[in-house]
């Protein structure tokens, strides 16, 4: 197996008992410690009305952790492009490159967000740009070509830099495959979002389509397929399990993820009463992570990247406290660097 990348999708999750400010700080905090590890990249979730997650605006918290970092890629994972325009994203992405040239990744998603989520960010909107048209807009406003077939032709995205961030599609669909691979673009298998056995089986047909239909660009010269799954990983078995309970009370996303106001302990993932319906949704979601102590989990992710013949890990520790989150990732880059 050739040596995989490994990188990190963060949510700047609000512990227990901490604030939004900590969480933030400890963001920076996870970011710098990665970057020490020899994480390639390190990318900011996009999270809209989740009081748990304080990860609302990713292009403003990848400035502030381009700032703290020197070497790291720093990304969003992802840009929810379906609310936005294109040209904004554009703009936004060419001043962070501008500023760290070479080190910015615009990771875009496809998800809409609740309904009012949905509904709050598009207020005035007439209709939605087509996704496939706002990532083709997304290409040509970053590499300045906008021509006179184009619907904006004249246009310019400044400031004009040189250099373009790498982009990449998250998606869990074979569609998107098709679309990354015309474009040019990185390739990220969610095996997160979303239980199901047959995820797995779409993934790994997804990854082969897009190898197979790539096509070199500006963005990316040769395909790269990453995946990523929730990772819960102690220095035991007994400790993983009891993070995990945290995630599986959390990933029951009660009241579209607004019943828990802070990400769950062990104790009060423990303390609570579930129903049989509930045990079952926490039985189906394991599918979506990779527990255990590190030679197990170690064990679990290089079958899955065998599987999707991966060239890169986008991990997400979603555990319970920051030093749980630390060690996982210490442990992690021991065990595949």
């Amino acid at each position: 197996m050739n040596l995989i990348k490994l990188g990190i999708l963060d949510y700047a999750q609000i512990d227990e008992s901490s604030s939004a400010q900590k969480a933030l700080q400890n963001t920076i905090e996870l970011a710098q410690l990665a970057e020490v590890l020899g994480y390639e990249r390190f990318w900011m979730a996009e999270h809209h009305n989740v009081p748990a997650f304080a990860s609302s605006s990713p292009e403003l918290i990848m400035m502030r952790l381009a700032d703290a970092t020197e070497r790291i890629r720093i990304g969003s994972g992802g840009v929810m492009i379906p609310h936005y325009s294109p040209y904004k994203v554009a703009e936004n992405f060419r001043i962070l490159e501008a500023f760290h040239p070479g080190r910015i990744d615009l990771g875009i998603g496809n998800t809409v967000g609740t309904a009012i989520v949905n509904r709050t960010l598009n207020e005035n909107k007439k209709n939605k740009i087509n996704y496939e048209q706002s990532i083709v807009d997304l290409t040509k406003y970053l590499s300045d070509q906008v021509d006179e077939n184009h619907r904006f032709s004249g246009i310019t995205a400044n400031p004009v830099v040189s250099t373009v961030p790498q982009m990449w599609v998250l998606s869990t669909s074979v569609k998107s495959a098709k679309m990354a691979a015309k474009l040019g673009i990185g390739y990220t298998f969610g095996l997160f979002p979303l239980a199901g056995i047959d995820k797995l089986h779409i993934g790994i047909q997804a990854a082969q389509v897009y190898r197979k239909a790539f096509n070199p660009s500006s963005f990316m010269p040769e395909p790269k397929v990453s995946i990523s799954p929730f990772v819960v990983v102690a220095e035991t078995n007994e400790q993983a399990e009891k993070y995990a309970e945290a995630l599986d009370l959390w990933l029951l996303g009660k009241d579209n993820f607004g019943h828990l106001i802070e990400f769950p302990s062990v104790e009060t993932a423990r303390n609570y009463s579930y129903t049989e319906e509930e045990k079952a949704i926490i039985q189906a979601n394991r599918i979506r992570m990779v527990v255990g102590d590190i030679e197990s989990v170690t064990e679990q992710l290089k079958a899955l990247i065998t599987q999707f013949k991966a060239d890169e890990v986008l991990l997400i520790p979603l555990m319970p406290g920051l030093e749980a989150r630390k060690k996982a990732i210490e442990l992690l880059a021991e065990a595949f660097n």
